[in-house]
């Protein structure tokens, strides 16, 4: 297998968005989930869930480590089984090795286990060009 010498490239060829998720993502504690509805509302873009779910999907490999992606589920507390059937099962064991419990075989409690958010707002300046 070839080694992912242009992995830092890649990341910094990402969108702005995408960027500015995984900055956020990063945020998260161990232990904490945090749905994709809300990272998009710390971004300043509530109705981006599916956005961030994508930038998500889109995860460099050579980023993979450093951003904790399974900590993000749905908001009814969910693991998302969007075209991949590998992945939902690799996070639920994530989550699981960082001591997040699914209730009813599939869902956790967000009372719980929800991230409040970043202790100060993060401002993020998005340009949308028409």
């Amino acid at each position: 297998m070839k080694a992912d010498a242009d992995g830092p490239r890649r990341a910094r060829l990402q969108p702005k968005f995408a960027r500015a998720v995984y900055a956020i993502v990063r945020h998260v504690p161990r232990g904490t989930v945090v749905t994709y509805g809300q990272v998009a509302a710390i971004l300043g873009h509530p109705r981006a869930a599916r956005a961030v779910g994508t930038a998500l999907a889109r995860l460099p490999r050579s980023l993979a480590h450093k951003v904790p992606w399974q900590r993000v589920i749905n908001a009814a507390g969910k693991i998302s089984y969007k075209g991949d059937f590998f992945r939902p099962e690799i996070q639920r064991r994530l989550l699981e090795a960082e001591g997040v419990r699914f209730s009813d075989g599939e869902r956790v409690n967000l009372k719980k286990y929800r991230w409040t958010g970043p202790s100060r707002e993060k401002r993020v300046r998005l340009k949308v060009e028409l």
